[in-house]
């Protein structure tokens, strides 16, 4: 259970890494960790909605960047 929230931690930092690089985020390091994890809790909320079903570490890290840009765009547009 805790190497569950552990590993999930982890690809949401890694996610969030690799989102910032995307968008060209200017905000810090953590920002975008911290995107990467909401945003892979997002994405996963919305692609379920849809029926669309990511499986496996590769899937996992796509969906979060995909959540991710996904929350760095919205809040360009907000603040």
């Amino acid at each position: 259970m805790i190497e569950t929230g552990l590993v999930s931690l982890a690809i949401g930092a890694v996610s969030g890494y690799i989102a910032g690089f995307i968008m060209k985020s200017k905000g810090k390091l953590i920002e975008n960790i911290i995107l990467g994890i909401v945003g892979g809790l997002v994405a996963g909320v919305l692609f379920n909605l849809i029926g669309i079903a990511f499986f496996g570490l590769i899937g996992t890290i796509i969906e979060s960047v995909i959540g991710a840009c996904l929350l760095i765009f919205v809040a360009r547009k907000i603040l």
